[in-house]
């Protein structure tokens, strides 16, 4: 198994729990984070090993990534591996996906690369180097099965673990305001400073806000301290948050289905934007809005990124009984009943269990 991220490694988890139900007596190794480890999967490598962003960080990294495919490849023959089960992360695992199929292993891949955002070619590699594809986006499979890959939608993991918050959100008289800078270094230092001075805006005009930074456990509270304000789970904070300003990607559809109304920044090097936006083909990088097919949630991209746009977009979402937010509110909705059913965990089990045979 192999996760390069918190979200992947959290997914990876629950299907690790999900197979050892099923049957117990699998050996599971794996790259990914505590999640994993928890649950049964023997680390050879850590997500603070992994915690790149972009192709000048990934250059930077080259040899250790190298060194480490070089090591599973030789565990494949070694362990003897049955299956290879990489969840998202594509740069490694397509790699690793490769390699496995050159040895004869089967490979299921769990929530497939974004292949209808950007790098349409993956898709090529998928139904090559795959036994198997599973997607969590009700719109992924079509494109997927045009290159010829063996696909099918199993719903989106967050609906087993999706909490709804319904009503105020108050402690101690004060709503909690959340920050959700991404679970990587390079993406914290980048976007966390125009995040926290929108929050010392707000503040500035709401007495009665509290902030509250969302930090995965395998970064350092080091990287935090500029931004002044405490962190904490980006779980607790999502269980008693009032709204939240975020980085794009999956935690907006956690957001999303716990209820919580957002706004989204994405700040990237000049580089990687310049090379991104002429390849990214679709017209929003927020996943609620590309699942509910219309501009639920404001962004702000790179150049646009700015404390007071971040603010001004926010401030509307404050009161329980605003418009807007209750326009949000519905939109989030829609989105949850286009997600599919809840036990993907348990379907991507029975998959993993059909191709060892």
């Amino acid at each position: 198994m192999s996760a390069g991220e918190a979200s992947g490694d959290r997914h990876a988890a629950a299907v690790a729990r999900a197979i050892r139900a099923q049957r117990p007596a699998t050996r599971l190794f794996g790259i990914g984070g505590r999640e994993m480890e928890a649950a049964g999967v023997v680390r050879i490598a850590g997500l603070d090993e992994l915690s790149v962003m972009g192709g000048l960080e990934v250059l930077r990294r080259l040899p250790f990534l190298l060194s480490l495919e070089r090591r599973i490849r030789r565990l494949f023959r070694v362990e003897d591996i049955r299956l290879f089960l990489p969840t998202d992360y594509p740069g490694l695992n397509l790699r690793l996906a490769r390699a496995a199929r050159r040895q004869g292993r089967r490979v299921l891949y769990f929530i497939a690369p974004q292949v209808w955002a950007w790098r349409e070619g993956r898709a090529g590699r998928l139904a090559r180097d795959c036994d198997r594809v599973l997607t969590v986006l009700p719109f992924e499979a079509e494109l997927l099965r045009k290159y010829g890959a063996d696909v099918e939608f199993v719903g989106h993991p967050l609906l087993d673990t999706a909490r709804s918050h319904p009503g105020p959100r108050l402690s101690a008289g004060k709503r909690l305001i959340g920050l959700f800078p991404g679970s990587r270094a390079q993406e914290v230092r980048l976007m966390l400073p125009a995040f926290a001075e929108a929050a010392r805006r707000l503040a500035r005009r709401h007495a009665d806000l509290e902030f509250q930074v969302a930090r995965p456990s395998h970064l350092p509270e080091a990287l935090y301290a500029e931004a002044g304000f405490p962190t904490a789970d980006a779980g607790e904070i999502m269980a008693r948050g009032t709204a939240a300003i975020t980085k794009s990607g999956t935690i907006t559809l956690e957001l999303a289905l716990a209820g919580v109304p957002m706004v989204v920044g994405y700040r990237t090097t000049a580089i990687e934007w310049a090379i991104g936006r002429r390849l990214v083909r679709v017209p929003s990088i927020v996943l609620v809005n590309l699942v509910a097919g219309s501009q639920v949630v404001p962004e702000m991209l790179q150049d646009r990124l700015s404390p007071r746009r971040l603010a001004s977009a926010l401030e509307p979402l404050l009161d329980e009984a605003a418009p807007a937010r209750q326009d949000m509110l519905r939109g989030f909705a829609e989105m949850r009943d286009r997600l599919g059913e809840p036990g993907c965990a348990a379907r991507v089990a029975a998959h993993a269990m059909e191709l060892i045979g």
